[in-house]
């Protein structure tokens, strides 16, 4: 599926598009340059999810949780700063990925080779000439 947003004006309705096209997925990878709009993607959709907390990327911490409405987890992932695999590897990255919790990730690209198959890859592309971004799932 391919979306053109006015990030972040039309944030919900391609948030509500994300989930309902992959109801039984919930480990999603965000792909973009710096600047694309990752992590105001990731706010949209864990607000859709009633997140109440403060959403920010987890830069030096590498993952942040938050709790939905509904008390479930949410894991954030920022793996820019990510040095090697056995960075991953300390945080117990398999614990997450597998516990049946949303998993959004920023910096995907850094550990590729650990997704899971059933990732959902999220690709944002910026038009600098109008500010929009293409967005494709």
């Amino acid at each position: 599926m391919k979306i053109i947003s006015y990030i972040p004006d039309d944030l919900v309705n391609t948030t509500k598009m994300l989930i309902n096209a992959y109801p039984d997925r919930k480990i999603f990878a965000f792909y973009g340059e710096m600047g694309a709009g990752k992590t105001t993607f990731i706010k949209a959709i864990c607000k859709y999810f009633g997140v109440e907390d403060i959403v920010s990327s987890p830069t030096f911490a590498i993952i942040n949780e938050y709790l939905t409405s509904d008390q479930e987890q949410i894991f954030h992932f920022d793996f820019y700063r990510l040095k090697n695999a056995g960075e991953l590897f300390d945080i117990g990255y398999e614990d997450y990925f597998y516990s049946n919790s949303y998993c959004l990730i920023e910096w995907p690209e850094k550990i590729e080779e650990f997704l899971p198959e059933e990732t959902i890859r999220v690709d944002i592309n910026v038009d600098r000439k109008d500010n929009t971004r293409l967005i494709t799932f």
